[in-house]
Order: structure tokens, then C-alpha cells, then sequence
């Protein structure tokens, strides 16, 4: 996968952009990102965000390395089965981002 193959999963996905990375926020708190992909000229990072704010590097690859799931279209060898939870985190985002297009948050 190249950069902007990345960039295109990640926005289609739920991802957003934020401070010049591509990031899953909380979903009780949406302008907190918890979980970030860092695009530099020959790799990209997976990081998650520890309860005490650093962030903890998950994997980083070359991008001639990333391939992507032939079913899912998930960037395989970034480490994302390593977080618990990442499609239902990509899910809420996408369903966020959903609501706020239409007017609205989600009702709880």
C-alpha cells in the first residue's frame, strides 16, 4: 500500500485527521485521539495513547511492506490485531462522524 492508500482506508474507515496524523478518537470524547497513524515519507507508525497520555509505538513498517486483508481492505502488518476493540473504535468513529453530518450526536 502507498501513503495515500492508507489516507484513503483511514477516511473512509472513520479515521480523521488531526495535528498532521490520522487518528481514532475516544468516543466519549471525540477531540481526544487514542489512537493515531503517523505517515512519513517512507513508513508508517501505529500508536496507541496510554491512560497516562504518552503514546506507546504499536508497529512501523515501510509501506511496500503494508499489505491490505483481501476481505476487509485492513492494512495488514501494522499491529492493528493488537488492539482490543479496533473495528467495533472504527465503527463508533464512523457512526460519530454519521451523526455529525446530520445535525446531531448520538441519543443515550
Amino acid at each position: 500500500m502507498t501513503k495515500d492508500d492508507i489516507t484513503a482506508w483511514a477516511l473512509a474507515n472513520g479515521w480523521q485527521a488531526m495535528a498532521g496524523t490520522l487518528c481514532l478518537t475516544k468516543p466519549s470524547a471525540p477531540k481526544e485521539a487514542i489512537v493515531r497513524l503517523s505517515l512519513k515519507a517512507t513508513v508508517v507508525t501505529l500508536e496507541v495513547k496510554r491512560p497516562a497520555g504518552k503514546w506507546d509505538k504499536v508497529a512501523s513498517e515501510q509501506y511496500a511492506q503494508v499489505m491490505a486483508d483481501p476481505d476487509t481492505g485492513v492494512p495488514l502488518g501494522l499491529g492493528f490485531e493488537k488492539i482490543p476493540s479496533f473495528t467495533r473504535l472504527m465503527q463508533e468513529n464512523r457512526d460519530q462522524q454519521v451523526f455529525a453530518k446530520m445535525g446531531g450526536g448520538p441519543k443515550g
